[in-house]
């Protein structure tokens, strides 16, 4: 599996940060849309994430609920078809959430970092540290937290929840 380190951040100012990172942002920020829909497995989680009709992405990951940059553990297979394969992980699995999100999406080194506007949810950022093989996540972690400081991301608007969880949580009335 390929291993990332992330954290994730709740903004409440999101033009702000945006030009924080178009500072030290590699390139121009690339706006993507994506639909993620997350299914019922019995660890990890399975979601397939539907850029349009022809391209699609199924993820499986590995990942614990913390605040501080984690290390998330991942495989990616790619679609040409993601609607039948949608068909097919629905009857089999079962949905337990869908997400959908503006993103635009910037490098900065080996790092990228996510501006969301997630639908019913909010705005966030999300930096993901990509690790090379045999890379230790302490690097990783290292990486995020520079980049925090930099963006000046305070540590208590992280959020150690996935999107899915919170759009759960707050259709129940629940904790974010």
């Amino acid at each position: 599996m390929s291993t990332n380190v992330e954290i994730k951040a709740a903004v409440a100012d999101l033009p702000a940060l945006r030009k924080r990172v178009e500072r030290i942002s590699d390139a121009p920020g690339e706006k993507i849309y994506q639909e993620d829909t997350f299914f019922a497995v019995p660890h990890g989680r399975l979601k397939l994430r539907v850029f349009s009709p022809e391209r699609g992405e199924l993820i499986y990951y590995e990942r614990s609920d913390t605040l501080a940059p984690k290390p998330s553990h991942y495989l990616i297979s790619t679609t040409s078809d993601p609607a039948s394969l949608h068909a097919v992980l629905t009857a089999s699995l079962g949905i337990i959430g869908q997400v959908r999100k503006h993103r635009t999406l910037f490098m900065v080194g080996n790092t990228r970092v996510h501006l969301d506007e997630v639908e019913n949810l909010g705005t966030y950022m999300e930096l993901e540290v990509v690790l090379n093989a045999g890379e230790s996540t302490d690097n990783g972690e290292e990486t995020a937290q520079a980049l925090m400081d930099e963006l000046r991301i305070d540590p208590s608007d992280l959020v150690k929840r996935a999107y899915v969880d919170l759009l759960n949580a707050a259709k129940q009335g629940g904790d974010q």
